[in-house]
């Protein structure tokens, strides 16, 4: 993927509220106006540079594909999206829908499934006298969604993992209570044998 900065990030989603195309009265009624001139331009022209812009002939840009491939792409999984929007800022629902533009019902669906894998932490904060739950990407799910770079979008299936855990809890439980059992020493070894083979096979 492409790296982006924040600012990166809030041109391009600019490009994407304006249907794909923006141009100076875009720049000068959004956000970005607090950055001045100077810096707007660099950031414009970085952009430019890396293929993520193209200059149209009426001195508009538009957002191309491979801009588009970062967080707005159906190619690109929910879960995914979600790690890569992270990765550039912390952020709370409202903001998440308005940025990856897809709906809360999905999004809480995979956060929830991100969080239990312990990919994205929720801490509660102060805003505007309202408490809001804001999201951040924990290393694992930094190391999780790099990942992805090199393999895809297919080796992450959250329901597997979750059932081979319980399962490796299980087996532990086992091993266990065998030991607290009667059966002679032998007996005992020959089960746990078979049962870290079963672990062993077991990938998580």
């Amino acid at each position: 993927m492409r790296k982006l900065g924040t600012i990166d990030l809030e041109i391009l989603h600019l490009a994407i509220n304006e249907n794909g195309t923006f141009n100076e009265n875009n720049l000068e009624n959004s956000e970005l106006k607090r950055l001045g001139v100077g810096k707007i331009l660099d950031s414009l022209a970085t952009l430019k540079d890396r293929k993520m812009l193209s200059l149209n002939k009426d001195g508009s840009f538009s957002i191309t594909n491979l801009a588009k491939e970062i967080l707005w792409s159906k190619n690109i999984p929910t879960w995914a999206k979600i790690l890569r929007l992270l990765q550039v800022k912390s952020c709370n629902m409202g903001q998440m829908e308005d940025i990856l533009k897809i709906s809360k019902n999905e999004l809480v669906e995979e956060i929830e499934k991100l969080r239990k894998s312990q990919f994205v932490l929720m801490s509660p904060q102060r805003l505007e006298d309202k408490l809001v739950k804001v999201y951040e990407i924990l290393p694992e799910g930094i190391e999780e969604i790099d990942k992805t770079e090199t393999e895809g979008f297919d080796k992450i299936n959250f329901g597997e993992m979750k059932s081979e855990v319980e399962i490796l809890s299980i087996i532990d439980g086992l091993i266990k209570e065998i030991q607290d059992t009667t059966l002679e020493q032998t007996q005992k070894d020959s089960i746990n044998e078979k049962l870290s083979k079963l672990k062993d096979k077991l990938e998580i």
